[in-house]
Protein backbone atom coordinates (compact mmCIF):
# COMPACT_ATOMS: atom_id res chain seq x y z
CA UNK A 1 0.00 0.00 0.00
CA UNK A 2 1.78 2.97 -1.29
CA UNK A 3 0.87 6.80 -0.59
CA UNK A 4 1.28 7.55 -3.55
CA UNK A 5 1.68 6.08 -7.21
CA UNK A 6 2.99 7.94 -9.97
CA UNK A 7 2.33 6.26 -13.71
CA UNK A 8 4.87 7.35 -16.03
CA UNK A 9 8.48 8.09 -15.53
CA UNK A 10 9.01 11.55 -18.35
CA UNK A 11 10.08 15.02 -16.91
CA UNK A 12 6.34 15.16 -15.12
CA UNK A 13 6.65 11.88 -13.28
CA UNK A 14 10.41 12.15 -12.33
CA UNK A 15 9.49 15.74 -11.20
CA UNK A 16 6.84 14.23 -9.01
CA UNK A 17 8.73 11.73 -7.59
CA UNK A 18 11.66 14.29 -6.85
CA UNK A 19 8.85 15.98 -4.41
CA UNK A 20 7.03 13.17 -3.24
CA UNK A 21 10.21 11.60 -1.83
CA UNK A 22 11.33 15.10 -0.69
CA UNK A 23 8.18 15.17 1.32
CA UNK A 24 8.65 11.80 2.51
CA UNK A 25 5.75 10.26 1.21
CA UNK A 26 6.20 6.35 0.30
CA UNK A 27 5.93 6.85 -3.16
CA UNK A 28 6.67 4.48 -6.21
CA UNK A 29 6.93 5.20 -10.17
CA UNK A 30 5.84 3.14 -12.56
CA UNK A 31 7.85 3.14 -15.57
CA UNK A 32 7.04 0.72 -18.87
CA UNK A 33 10.77 1.30 -20.63
CA UNK A 34 13.18 3.37 -19.49
CA UNK A 35 12.49 6.79 -17.69
CA UNK A 36 12.72 9.63 -18.91
CA UNK A 37 9.92 9.78 -21.94
CA UNK A 38 9.91 11.69 -25.22
CA UNK A 39 12.45 13.94 -23.73
CA UNK A 40 15.46 10.98 -23.79
CA UNK A 41 15.07 10.73 -27.23
CA UNK A 42 15.77 14.51 -27.94
CA UNK A 43 19.19 15.60 -29.16
CA UNK A 44 19.39 18.68 -27.64
CA UNK A 45 16.76 20.58 -24.92
CA UNK A 46 18.06 24.43 -25.14
CA UNK A 47 15.15 26.03 -23.91
CA UNK A 48 15.04 24.56 -20.40
CA UNK A 49 16.71 26.92 -17.74
CA UNK A 50 20.07 26.61 -16.62
CA UNK A 51 21.44 25.12 -19.32
CA UNK A 52 22.84 27.86 -21.53
CA UNK A 53 24.62 26.19 -24.07
CA UNK A 54 21.60 23.42 -24.03
CA UNK A 55 21.99 19.82 -22.65
CA UNK A 56 21.20 16.49 -24.37
CA UNK A 57 17.87 14.74 -23.67
CA UNK A 58 18.70 11.73 -22.48
CA UNK A 59 21.87 13.19 -20.12
CA UNK A 60 19.15 15.85 -18.75
CA UNK A 61 16.60 12.97 -18.17
CA UNK A 62 19.65 10.50 -16.89
CA UNK A 63 20.01 13.22 -14.03
CA UNK A 64 16.12 13.97 -13.27
CA UNK A 65 16.22 10.26 -12.58
CA UNK A 66 19.60 10.10 -10.32
CA UNK A 67 18.13 12.75 -8.25
CA UNK A 68 14.42 11.03 -7.58
CA UNK A 69 16.46 7.53 -6.88
CA UNK A 70 18.76 9.41 -4.74
CA UNK A 71 16.30 10.74 -2.52
CA UNK A 72 14.76 7.30 -2.17
CA UNK A 73 12.26 7.10 -4.71
CA UNK A 74 11.17 3.77 -5.79
CA UNK A 75 11.07 3.18 -9.66
CA UNK A 76 9.70 -0.23 -11.27
CA UNK A 77 10.00 -1.45 -14.47
CA UNK A 78 6.51 -2.76 -15.20
CA UNK A 79 3.57 -1.40 -17.64
CA UNK A 80 0.26 0.11 -16.54
CA UNK A 81 -2.70 -2.07 -17.99
CA UNK A 82 -5.77 -0.91 -16.23
CA UNK A 83 -6.78 1.53 -13.28
CA UNK A 84 -9.77 1.33 -10.32
CA UNK A 85 -10.45 4.48 -9.11
CA UNK A 86 -13.70 4.15 -6.92
CA UNK A 87 -13.20 4.25 -3.22
CA UNK A 88 -10.41 5.53 -1.21
CA UNK A 89 -8.16 2.68 -2.25
CA UNK A 90 -7.00 3.07 -6.06
CA UNK A 91 -5.75 -0.12 -7.36
CA UNK A 92 -2.91 0.26 -10.26
CA UNK A 93 -2.93 -3.52 -12.29
CA UNK A 94 0.44 -3.72 -14.27
CA UNK A 95 1.89 -6.65 -15.88
CA UNK A 96 3.08 -7.83 -12.52
CA UNK A 97 0.37 -7.82 -10.53
CA UNK A 98 -1.90 -5.22 -8.57
CA UNK A 99 -0.89 -2.54 -6.98
CA UNK A 100 -2.90 0.55 -4.02
CA UNK A 101 -2.43 3.67 -2.93
CA UNK A 102 -4.22 6.60 -1.36
CA UNK A 103 -3.28 8.66 -4.63
CA UNK A 104 -2.12 8.68 -8.17
CA UNK A 105 -0.56 10.80 -10.92
CA UNK A 106 -1.39 10.32 -14.55
CA UNK A 107 1.64 11.21 -15.63
CA UNK A 108 2.10 8.58 -18.64
CA UNK A 109 2.71 11.60 -21.77
CA UNK A 110 2.08 11.25 -25.35
CA UNK A 111 3.51 9.00 -28.55
CA UNK A 112 3.81 10.33 -32.01
CA UNK A 113 0.74 10.73 -34.46
CA UNK A 114 1.01 9.03 -37.50
CA UNK A 115 0.13 10.46 -41.20
CA UNK A 116 -1.68 7.67 -41.76
CA UNK A 117 -0.47 6.96 -45.31
CA UNK A 118 0.53 4.07 -47.74
CA UNK A 119 3.71 3.05 -47.09
CA UNK A 120 4.24 4.69 -43.44
CA UNK A 121 3.44 1.58 -41.97
CA UNK A 122 5.23 -1.11 -44.33
CA UNK A 123 8.45 0.81 -43.68
CA UNK A 124 8.19 1.48 -40.62
CA UNK A 125 12.62 0.57 -39.68
CA UNK A 126 13.41 1.12 -42.95
CA UNK A 127 13.33 4.72 -43.48
CA UNK A 128 10.42 5.90 -41.63
CA UNK A 129 11.22 7.00 -38.62
CA UNK A 130 9.27 9.23 -35.56
CA UNK A 131 12.83 9.80 -33.84
CA UNK A 132 15.72 11.80 -34.79
CA UNK A 133 18.23 11.14 -32.10
CA UNK A 134 17.31 7.07 -32.44
CA UNK A 135 17.66 6.73 -35.92
CA UNK A 136 19.50 10.28 -37.97
CA UNK A 137 22.87 8.07 -37.36
CA UNK A 138 21.72 5.36 -39.95
CA UNK A 139 21.01 8.20 -42.73
CA UNK A 140 24.38 9.23 -43.19
CA UNK A 141 25.09 11.19 -46.62
CA UNK A 142 21.44 10.13 -47.68
CA UNK A 143 18.63 12.64 -48.48
CA UNK A 144 15.90 12.53 -45.95
CA UNK A 145 12.14 14.48 -45.42
CA UNK A 146 11.44 15.50 -42.28
CA UNK A 147 7.47 16.16 -41.96
CA UNK A 148 5.69 18.90 -40.14
CA UNK A 149 6.14 22.40 -38.85
CA UNK A 150 6.22 22.48 -35.02
CA UNK A 151 9.29 22.96 -32.90
CA UNK A 152 10.23 19.32 -33.04
CA UNK A 153 10.24 19.17 -37.06
CA UNK A 154 12.50 22.19 -37.17
CA UNK A 155 14.70 21.08 -34.05
CA UNK A 156 15.40 17.56 -35.93
CA UNK A 157 15.79 18.50 -38.95
CA UNK A 158 18.77 20.55 -38.05
CA UNK A 159 20.14 17.98 -35.99
CA UNK A 160 19.66 15.35 -39.27
CA UNK A 161 22.11 17.69 -40.99
CA UNK A 162 24.87 16.37 -39.16
CA UNK A 163 24.69 12.95 -41.04
CA UNK A 164 22.07 13.68 -44.19
CA UNK A 165 23.22 15.17 -47.19
CA UNK A 166 20.15 17.03 -47.88
CA UNK A 167 17.31 17.39 -45.66
CA UNK A 168 13.86 18.53 -47.03
CA UNK A 169 10.82 19.99 -44.51
CA UNK A 170 7.49 19.28 -45.88
CA UNK A 171 4.91 21.37 -44.06
CA UNK A 172 1.08 21.74 -45.28
CA UNK A 173 1.27 25.59 -44.63
CA UNK A 174 3.01 28.48 -45.46
CA UNK A 175 4.23 29.46 -42.21
CA UNK A 176 4.99 27.69 -38.91
CA UNK A 177 4.14 26.98 -35.39
CA UNK A 178 8.09 26.36 -34.63
CA UNK A 179 10.01 29.25 -32.57
CA UNK A 180 11.04 31.23 -34.89
CA UNK A 181 14.72 31.31 -34.19
CA UNK A 182 14.74 28.10 -34.86
CA UNK A 183 12.67 28.78 -38.02
CA UNK A 184 15.72 31.39 -39.00
CA UNK A 185 18.48 28.59 -38.23
CA UNK A 186 16.78 25.92 -40.87
CA UNK A 187 16.49 28.58 -43.76
CA UNK A 188 20.43 29.46 -43.14
CA UNK A 189 21.49 25.89 -42.97
CA UNK A 190 22.63 25.42 -46.65
CA UNK A 191 21.72 21.23 -46.02
CA UNK A 192 17.76 22.18 -45.52
CA UNK A 193 15.28 22.95 -48.15
CA UNK A 194 11.43 23.72 -47.89
CA UNK A 195 8.50 21.84 -49.43
CA UNK A 196 5.88 24.20 -48.09
CA UNK A 197 1.65 23.84 -49.09
CA UNK A 198 2.35 20.03 -49.55
CA UNK A 199 1.23 16.82 -47.73
CA UNK A 200 2.74 13.23 -48.34
CA UNK A 201 0.36 11.33 -50.19
CA UNK A 202 2.51 7.78 -49.95
CA UNK A 203 5.93 6.77 -48.73
CA UNK A 204 7.61 4.58 -51.85
CA UNK A 205 10.28 1.75 -52.16
CA UNK A 206 11.18 -1.75 -51.81
CA UNK A 207 13.26 -2.98 -48.83
CA UNK A 208 13.67 0.63 -47.87
CA UNK A 209 12.58 4.33 -48.38
CA UNK A 210 13.38 5.28 -52.01
CA UNK A 211 11.19 8.56 -52.91
CA UNK A 212 8.15 10.40 -51.28
CA UNK A 213 5.19 11.16 -53.17
CA UNK A 214 4.10 14.85 -52.06
CA UNK A 215 0.41 16.92 -53.51
CA UNK A 216 0.03 20.32 -53.09
CA UNK A 217 -2.40 21.09 -50.83
CA UNK A 218 -3.86 24.06 -53.17
CA UNK A 219 -3.72 22.48 -57.14
CA UNK A 220 -3.87 18.69 -56.09
CA UNK A 221 -1.08 18.74 -58.36
CA UNK A 222 1.70 15.21 -57.18
CA UNK A 223 5.21 15.30 -57.63
CA UNK A 224 8.37 13.20 -55.81
CA UNK A 225 10.92 14.05 -53.95
CA UNK A 226 13.81 11.19 -53.67
CA UNK A 227 14.68 9.99 -49.97
CA UNK A 228 16.10 7.29 -47.88
CA UNK A 229 14.63 8.45 -44.99
CA UNK A 230 11.46 9.83 -43.62
CA UNK A 231 10.85 11.68 -40.37
CA UNK A 232 7.34 12.14 -39.23
CA UNK A 233 6.26 15.03 -36.08
CA UNK A 234 3.09 15.96 -37.25
CA UNK A 235 1.40 15.98 -33.29
CA UNK A 236 0.97 13.82 -30.39
CA UNK A 237 -1.39 11.27 -29.25
CA UNK A 238 -2.38 11.43 -25.34
CA UNK A 239 -0.88 7.95 -24.21
CA UNK A 240 -3.89 7.30 -22.18
CA UNK A 241 -5.20 3.78 -23.42
CA UNK A 242 -5.12 2.56 -19.64
CA UNK A 243 -7.51 5.11 -18.17
CA UNK A 244 -10.60 3.31 -19.44
CA UNK A 245 -13.90 5.94 -18.76
CA UNK A 246 -13.40 7.33 -15.03
CA UNK A 247 -11.84 10.29 -15.37
CA UNK A 248 -13.08 13.18 -17.52
CA UNK A 249 -11.16 13.63 -20.50
CA UNK A 250 -11.36 15.79 -23.85
CA UNK A 251 -12.23 14.83 -27.24
CA UNK A 252 -8.71 13.88 -28.37
CA UNK A 253 -8.00 11.99 -25.04
CA UNK A 254 -6.36 14.40 -22.77
CA UNK A 255 -6.87 14.57 -19.36
CA UNK A 256 -8.74 17.28 -18.00
CA UNK A 257 -7.74 19.49 -14.75
CA UNK A 258 -7.92 22.46 -12.73
CA UNK A 259 -4.82 24.70 -12.09
CA UNK A 260 -3.98 22.15 -9.04
CA UNK A 261 -3.55 19.25 -11.35
CA UNK A 262 -6.53 17.98 -9.64
CA UNK A 263 -8.96 15.76 -12.08
CA UNK A 264 -12.29 14.83 -11.66
CA UNK A 265 -11.60 12.04 -9.06
CA UNK A 266 -10.63 12.91 -5.38
CA UNK A 267 -7.02 11.85 -4.96
CA UNK A 268 -6.12 11.74 -8.87
CA UNK A 269 -3.88 14.24 -10.47
CA UNK A 270 -2.13 14.67 -13.54
CA UNK A 271 1.06 15.79 -15.09
CA UNK A 272 3.01 16.70 -18.13
CA UNK A 273 1.77 15.92 -21.57
CA UNK A 274 -1.19 13.49 -21.09
CA UNK A 275 -2.65 16.96 -19.28
CA UNK A 276 -5.37 19.60 -21.39
CA UNK A 277 -2.29 22.19 -21.49
CA UNK A 278 -1.92 24.76 -24.10
CA UNK A 279 2.47 24.26 -23.92
CA UNK A 280 3.83 20.55 -23.93
CA UNK A 281 7.53 21.08 -22.80
CA UNK A 282 10.15 19.73 -20.39
CA UNK A 283 9.79 22.88 -18.28
CA UNK A 284 6.07 23.09 -17.97
CA UNK A 285 5.89 19.37 -17.50
CA UNK A 286 8.48 20.06 -14.63
CA UNK A 287 6.27 22.57 -13.45
CA UNK A 288 2.55 19.86 -13.95
CA UNK A 289 5.24 17.57 -12.09
CA UNK A 290 5.84 19.51 -8.80
CA UNK A 291 2.39 20.96 -8.42
CA UNK A 292 0.40 17.66 -8.52
CA UNK A 293 3.19 15.99 -5.58
CA UNK A 294 2.59 18.75 -3.60
CA UNK A 295 -1.15 18.16 -4.12
CA UNK A 296 -0.82 14.77 -3.08
CA UNK A 297 0.55 15.25 -0.21
CA UNK A 298 -2.06 17.52 0.85
CA UNK A 299 -4.89 15.21 -0.13
CA UNK A 300 -2.82 12.26 2.17
CA UNK A 301 -2.51 14.83 5.19
CA UNK A 302 -6.13 15.69 5.05
CA UNK A 303 -7.17 12.10 4.93
CA UNK A 304 -5.71 11.00 8.29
Amino acid sequence: MYDLIIIGGGPAGLTAGIYAARARLNACLLERGLPGGMAATTEKIENYPGFPDGIGGPELMMNFQAQAEKLGLVIRSEEVTEISLVGPVKQVHTTAGVLEAQTIIIATGSYPQKLGVPGEDELYGQGVSYCATCDGAFFRNREIVVVGGGDAAIDEAIFLTRFASKVTIVHRREGFRAAQISVERAQANPKIAFHLNAVVQSIEGNNGVEKVVLKDVHTGELSELNAQGVFIYVGQIPNGSYLGDTLELTEQGYVKADAKMHTNVAGVFVAGDIRETPLRQVATAVGDGAVAAMEAEKYIAGQH
